[in-house]
């Protein structure tokens, strides 16, 4: 099972840790393990790290509207999304 690293800004750290959307939203995709980060130095610039049973299904998820809206209520800023994914 791979292990993916997302990085991004947000608007506001503290709505983004308190959200449930994450699970909500990866939950059902068989993704386990969420955990989260916040860059001290600059704590609009945040983390997760979970792990992905289905690298397609993630892919094809992140591509949706419900993944879209998902976004918007965290306050990410979608075009600052970088995904990484474990060598």
């Amino acid at each position: 099972m791979p292990t993916l690293l997302g990085h991004h800004d947000v608007k506001d750290h503290d709505h983004w840790l308190a959200s449930p959307k994450r699970e909500e939203f990866f939950g059902p995709l068989g993704v386990t393990n969420i955990r989260t980060f916040v860059d001290p130095q600059n704590p609009k610039h945040v983390a997760v790290l979970m792990d992905v049973a289905d690298m397609d299904a993630f892919n094809a998820a992140m591509q949706s509207e419900s993944a879209a809206d998902a976004m918007a209520y965290d306050g990410v800023l979608p075009e600052t999304l970088v995904l990484l994914v474990e060598a």
